[in-house]
């Protein structure tokens, strides 16, 4: 990846939409309109025409006027198959964004606008999701619903207004690819930043399996899935340890994998109300490196430090500690609250915190605990002399004081005022892991899924979890506000809904288009736990 300061592509944004929704035929068309059943769920016999905003309508190009238009920041992104290096001499053919695991930061002032061209060296078709970004629909990344998938030896134009400052990242939405080595962040900075600090570093947290004995993520998704094939790829074909070992089940598979067993069987975590995944990984990373490799952050003491904290994984929550200090969180998700101090964070993936600590003298352990899997990812952070910790480190800290996102309060300046909700969407998270038949209200993801909204409403979304398992749930293009403890709480666009729970958002529709719903765990997402959100034109 490198900034870019020429243009160099002769295809415009608008000109390659406007072929890909031609090529895409009713899937993508689809969005812009169709008959709707109740509530909006899709075509209903003998239902009458529903128009939908296209996701390069008028009224997209219209709100992304209303975001301004700042200096334009131009980088590339390639996405390529590498060899990747985990530490202690451990290497993997996998894929990545231009041969770096994680892939390289991307940086912009909020109101820049951001400039990105894919080139795909990938044997498969690919796309860039910007999580967390309040984006134009056409620019989400999302095949067959906002665009058409970047072929092999393609490349496509990105082009939209950063709105907001925060911590952000971005990775495919294509089928099993986020599992393997794609992913990088994506920093917004605060033209106005409040915060005063000596030093800042991102720290990217993941599982991996790709290339571990064989195992690919498909693999491991066609093991879960019984045998039953890889990812939907929303619904389309898509073509073409140490600090990390955990339990798997050794019998030999009958999916025609290569690799050995990825099943997880017997993990638990209170925290997460129960089971706490599905997947045993070889090795859990903080950016890139196992525990007995790790990354080293050097300060000196006093320093005042920021960590963006991200969870690239794709079925591990990640329990975090800093050995010998205790955190203020500032941000969940890129978005400001009130400071509050915790020793300990619970990352689902998909969530980003911000939290500032003050550096003391020595040598301590990041540890990033996965939750329920008996395994850790470390870094280590030197201010002085020492030895430094084994990999195998827990902090104390661990088990200590751990303030959830419910319990946060959003920052003034972004609390979301406080009104009657024009419009309730209810949502049952269904399935189980014999069946493997995770979807909302049991129904697996299909391209004509709509629950209605339009513009100018405010709705209340109630996801009912009634499955055994925590479900991490992302909303695409928007944050919605979480309610409960603080009445309208912290701002937030991935959270988890725990087993047999509920969990209550509301947010304004304010950005045009056709949206993504989906639980964040890669694995459900892919079987089925996906649907659509569609702004009534």
């Amino acid at each position: 990846m490198r900034m870019e300061h020429n243009r160099q592509t002769s295809h415009t944004r608008r000109a390659v939409l406007g072929a890909g929704i031609a090529a895409a035929g009713s899937g993508l068309l689809a969005a812009c309109s169709g008959g709707t059943g109740r509530s909006g769920q899709g075509p209903a016999a003998g239902a009458a025409a529903v128009a939908f905003v296209s996701p390069n309508g008028t009224e997209v190009a219209a709100a992304e006027a209303r975001r301004g238009s700042g200096p334009v920041r131009r980088y590339t992104v390639t996405a390529t198959q590498t060899k990747v290096e985990l530490g202690a001499g451990r290497s993997f053919r996998s894929w990545a964004y231009a041969d770096r695991l994680p892939g390289d930061e991307i940086r912009v002032t909020a109101g820049d606008t951001l400039a990105v061209t894919l080139i795909n060296n990938l044997p498969q078709s690919t796309t860039l999701h910007w999580h967390g970004i309040a984006l134009r629909n056409d620019m989400d990344g999302a095949p067959y619903v906002t665009q058409q998938p970047v072929k092999p030896g393609a490349s496509f134009a990105y082009e939209f207004v950063v709105p907001y400052p925060g911590t952000y990242w971005f990775h495919p939405h294509s089928g099993m690819q986020l599992d393997r080595g794609l992913y990088a962040p994506l920093i917004v900075d605060d033209p106005k930043e409040p915060l005063s600090y000596d030093r800042e570093w991102v720290v990217l947290l993941d599982d991996w399996v790709d290339g571990v004995d064989g195992s690919t993520p498909d693999d491991v998704l066609a093991e879960l899935r019984g045998g039953r094939g890889g990812g939907m790829d929303h619904g389309m074909d898509h073509g073409g340890s140490t600090g990390g070992h955990a339990a798997a089940a050794p019998s030999p598979s009958k999916t025609g994998r290569s690799g050995p067993s990825r099943r997880l069987r017997g993990s638990r975590s209170k925290l997460l109300g129960g089971e706490a995944g599905d997947v045993a990984y070889p090795y859990y990373l903080i950016n890139g490196r196992t525990s007995d490799d790790p990354v080293q952050f050097s300060a000196r003491p006093g320093d005042r430090i920021r960590l963006r904290i991200i969870n690239a994984g794709g079925d591990t929550a990640f329990r975090v500690a800093l050995g010998g200090h205790k955190l203020t969180i500032t941000h969940t998700d890129g978005f400001p609250v009130r400071h509050t101090t915790t020793d300990a964070l619970l990352l689902a993936m998909g969530e980003r915190y911000d939290v500032v600590f003050t550096a003391g003298d020595g040598v301590f352990p990041l540890t990033a605990l996965a939750e329920g899997k008996n395994a850790s990812a470390m870094a280590v952070l030197r201010t002085g002399s020492g030895t430094a910790p084994g990999p195998s480190v827990r902090p104390a800290e661990l088990d200590r004081r751990l303030v959830t996102p419910n319990r946060l309060v959003p920052d003034e300046s972004v609390a979301l005022p406080r009104r009657k909700p024009d419009r309730t969407v209810r949502l049952k998270l269904t399935g189980g892991m014999e069946r493997w038949d995770w979807a909302f209200d049991r129904k697996p993801f299909t391209l004509d899924q709509r629950h209605e909204v339009r513009t100018g409403e405010r709705v209340r979304m109630d996801f009912i979890n009634t499955t055994s398992m925590w479900h991490p749930i992302h909303l695409h293009g928007h944050t919605y506000a979480m309610t409960g403890v603080n009445a309208v709480g912290a701002r937030k666009d991935t959270a988890a809904v725990l087993p047999n729970r509920k969990l209550t958002i509301e947010f304004d529709a304010d950005n045009p288009g056709l949206w993504m719903l989906h639980c964040h765990n890669l694995y459900h997402s892919e079987s089925g736990m996906m649907t659509l959100l569609g702004y009534r034109s």
